[in-house]
């Protein structure tokens, strides 16, 4: 899907960052996300994930703020690369009013309730910190359009998934996006659980 589909504004903010158009994989992805599919999005670093992770969601939300609740949450694997990803999404949201926010263990939980309670539209947390926000009441999945998990390889190194599966079952309609390296056999459970007609993207 080229650029010139997408939100204007975004569209700006793409061109005011010097993208001139998508990468062979991002193209592809974009698309299917657009058409509403649930994604496994698979390959190797370097050919556009994250920045297709961050224009599919602009993309979805309109690139506006809207109500309290979260419409988009995003999986990572630590507070390094929920900060990362946090960055760089802010290249993308400068002068618009989205609010974004960061989650992860290293920051008390009381702090982190009370700023998610205050409105945000995406959220990017660790998932045992995700967990401890849903079960504690810190955070309402009433709104979600879009649940992501990037760089999903390292689920098959840590018992997250019951986790992820049980969170799923709190959503009522909702797309998913899975993006990683490579297939792993813990990423293939969510099949039955919430990712039935799943599209899978090679690159």
């Amino acid at each position: 899907m080229p650029f010139k589909k997408l939100n204007a504004e975004l569209l700006e903010t793409i061109n005011r960052i010097g993208m001139v158009e998508p990468l062979p994989f991002q193209e592809k992805v974009l698309q299917k996300i657009k058409s509403g599919s649930n994604i496994y999005a698979i390959g190797p670093d370097g050919i556009g994930k994250t920045t297709a992770i961050i224009i599919s969601t602009l993309n979805k939300l309109n690139l506006e703020a809207f109500d309290d609740a979260p419409r988009a949450i995003i999986l990572v694997k630590d507070k390094e690369a929920a900060l990362e990803l946090e960055a760089a999404f802010k290249v993308f949201t400068r002068g618009s009013d989205l609010r974004i926010y960061a989650a992860y263990e290293e920051l008390k939980i009381e702090l982190q309730r009370e700023a998610i309670y205050l409105g945000v539209d995406i959220v990017i947390a660790t998932p045992k910190r995700l967990s401890k926000l849903y079960f504690q009441n810190g955070i309402n999945l009433k709104l979600l359009q879009l649940f992501i998990i990037e760089d999903a390889e390292f689920l098959a190194k840590v018992n997250f998934t019951t986790e992820i599966i049980r969170l799923s079952e709190s959503i009522s309609k909702c797309q998913y996006l899975i993006f990683t390296r490579q297939m792993e056999r813990k990423l293939e459970v969510f099949n039955t659980h919430f990712m039935s007609n799943s599209i899978v993207i090679r690159n």
